[in-house]
């Protein structure tokens, strides 16, 4: 098992709690036993003295060392009606190293002592005094050597840090068998999932369908089922997309072929003597030419490009003007009223065919909106200069966009607002504008109208290499 994995670092982030659980559980353990044994020493002791007291202190030297073997100590002083008697003595080896008031002493300076106790390598004498029990007297002495308590403290942690470290394995397996069960599977169920999606995203039946009983691993399946759905539609769409682009391309090429062959017949009409045609013929020849470079254009973005925006200074309200003219044609009597706010002597730099179809598709959408209504209302189309450029705003009075269109502004096939629409016309303009270093946004639309504006930059990064960038100008 490597120690990058999941159940690797588990396995040793448990083993090193358990072990410092087994120190937290151990060291206590042993305090206690070290207390418990003093005060077993002292009740043995004790005891021991009350078969001298029923002798009158008359007790023979073996038996009387017999007792202080079986009490474990090497003197007893018990004091008994406020005086101090030593009760049982035998030599003592040593002098004493240190007294213990098993009366006074605290938890924290009993763990230091038996700490300081197990560490030592020395066989010291110490005294120890504590309380009688039974009311045998008011205070009880003894003395005893360290090293029968140090071997018994020792073989009482030994069988202690086994049994734990039983119980702590046992624990550890089980954990890890749990953990293994509950996280690591699930985990590596929902990675299988991520690699054979990846493998054919566009299959819809390897989206992973949510089962995970753990809430935080239920909620990652979810989003991750939502993420392979979205991505899955994406795919099915990039195809209708390209098969839609093939299929534009070839109708778009066809179509310019029949454009080119009436432009031919358009430009022999101005040779016409009669007036009226005379007037018609440019006219026409524009809208014709309009239409070859839409198919042109058209075929560039079947292969998913926009050509460059081939840049010119213009007066922008020419160009107003053939739009507005163009959708006057187009409304219905009575319905649409056209206004414009452009400076005769507004110039703006851009590429003109390209600016024009996004102005034609704005001005074309709010027309349609109006007349969707049957309602009469105003399409206004206004300009100017402002720091970092030039702005156009295209507005309607008409009934707004619905909340599905706004969501999906400017992606294809997703923000009609038309029956049968495609979507086209404004992921087409916006992509334009971005073209030209510039943005589109929709400014408002609710039930008082529909609000477009263009951005165009004055300093435009498409200007040609090593030439001076120009500035806006009235």
């Amino acid at each position: 098992m490597k120690i990058n994995t999941l159940s690797g670092r588990f396995l040793l982030l448990t083993t090193v709690f358990v072990v410092l659980g087994e120190v937290l559980i151990l060291v206590p353990a042993i305090t206690n036993y070290r207390h418990d044994y003093l005060e077993t020493r002292l009740e043995r002791a004790q005891i021991a003295s009350l078969a001298l007291l029923t002798t009158d202190q008359m007790i023979e030297p073996e038996l009387e060392q017999e007792l202080l073997n079986n009490a474990g100590v090497y003197n007893v002083v018990l004091r008994r009606d406020s005086a101090r008697q030593l009760v049982l003595s035998s030599p003592i080896p040593k002098p004493i190293a240190d007294t213990f008031d098993l009366r006074e002493i605290s938890f924290p300076e009993s763990v230091r002592d038996t700490l300081s106790e197990l560490f030592s390598t020395e066989d010291d004498i110490i005294r120890v005094v504590g309380q009688p029990v039974q009311q045998g007297g008011q205070v009880i002495e003894v003395t005893l050597a360290t090293a029968p308590m140090r071997v018994q403290m020792l073989e009482y942690g030994l069988r202690m840090l086994i049994l734990s470290a039983l119980v702590s394995v046992a624990t550890a397996v089980l954990l890890f068998w749990a953990v293994r069960r509950l996280m690591v599977v699930p985990i590596k169920r929902v990675v299988a999932h991520m690699t054979a999606y990846a493998d054919a995203p566009e299959d819809a039946r390897l989206i992973i369908e949510p089962e995970a009983g753990i809430e935080e691993l239920r909620v990652a399946e979810e989003a991750l089922a939502s993420m392979q759905r979205q991505l899955t539609a994406a795919f099915k769409q990039r195809e209708r997309l390209a098969q839609l682009g093939q299929a534009v391309a070839r109708i778009s090429h066809d179509l310019r072929n029949i454009l080119t062959t009436a432009q031919l017949l358009a430009d022999r009409m101005e040779e016409s003597d009669d007036p009226r045609v005379k007037r018609a013929a440019p006219k026409l020849i524009n809208s014709i030419s309009r239409a070859v470079n839409l198919c042109e254009t058209t075929l560039a973005f079947g292969k998913a490009e926009e050509p460059p925006p081939t840049l010119s200074r213009f007066m922008l309200a020419g160009l107003v003007q053939d739009v507005l003219e163009g959708e006057r044609m187009a409304a219905k009597a009575g319905l649409v009223d056209f206004v414009t706010d452009v400076a005769p002597n507004l110039s703006i730099r851009a590429d003109r065919e390209q600016l024009y179809r996004v102005i034609s598709n704005l001005a074309r959408n709010a027309r349609q909106a109006i007349e969707s209504t049957g309602t009469p209302g105003t399409i206004e189309i206004g300009a100017g200069e402002e720091p970092e450029g030039w702005w156009i705003r295209v507005q309607d009075s008409g009934p707004g966009l619905p909340e599905r269109a706004r969501e999906n502004l400017f992606r294809p096939f997703a923000g009609s607002v038309r029956k049968g629409g495609t979507g086209l016309g404004l992921a087409i303009a916006a992509e334009l504008v971005r073209g030209h270093g510039g943005r589109l946004d929709l400014v408002r639309s609710d039930a008082e109208g529909t609000e477009f504006r263009i951005h165009l930059p004055g300093d435009t990064i498409l200007a040609a290499p090593g030439s001076e960038p120009e500035k806006p100008f009235s």
